[in-house]
């Protein structure tokens, strides 16, 4: 008799839609009335905001390492040391991401508003930040317009209850930038 029940909860099992949602095992638990472990969260790292950002916004993956790159060194320039190395330690991988940062050493504008926002920036730091973000942008063959695309990519990414420190600590960087 006890076969017979047996057999009839796994032919259910086998046979049951939810058996391909959750999993075989997750089911018997629960007919079993035992406890499943609820998935954790999984905690921001880059390798999944890389993703993130190139999906959502349309680029490859070396421009959105790049352009994440970019706008966590701005964040590095405008926020404190202190802030910064708790960024660190609670974004795994963002040491290594930060050598994707473009080289934008041998860029000039020549010209126009561009060439003009050069000059400016050698008389404002806060000019020179901004203008060094554009240009990286730029040397990774991305519009200075989708700067903020990016950011706001980013902040949607973070938007977990582990990843609202680091979105904070962004938003606090980003909170003067006008582009």
């Amino acid at each position: 008799m006890k076969a017979s029940y047996l057999l009839i909860v796994v032919s259910a099992l086998v046979f049951s839609p939810q058996i391909h949602a959750e999993g075989w095992l997750d089911s018997l638990k629960n007919i079993l009335g035992m406890e499943t472990e609820a998935e954790t969260p999984a905690m921001p790292n880059i390798t999944d905001m890389v993703s993130s950002v190139s999906q959502s916004v349309g680029i490859d993956k070396s421009q959105a390492e790049g352009s994440l790159a970019s706008i966590f060194n701005y964040a590095k320039e405008n926020i404190s040391a202190e802030q910064f190395s708790g960024l660190r330690h609670s974004l795994p991988g963002l040491d290594s991401l930060m050598a994707a940062v473009p080289d934008i050493s041998e860029m000039t504008s020549e010209g126009g508003l561009a060439g003009l926002m050069d000059k400016a920036a050698n008389y404002n730091d806060s000019l020179k930040a901004v203008n060094e973000l554009k240009k990286q942008f730029e040397a990774l063959g991305l519009k200075p317009e989708m700067i903020m695309q990016v950011v706001n990519s980013t902040k949607t990414y973070l938007d977990t209850d582990e990843g609202q420190k680091i979105k904070q600590q962004l938003v606090q960087a980003f909170g003067q930038l006008s582009i």
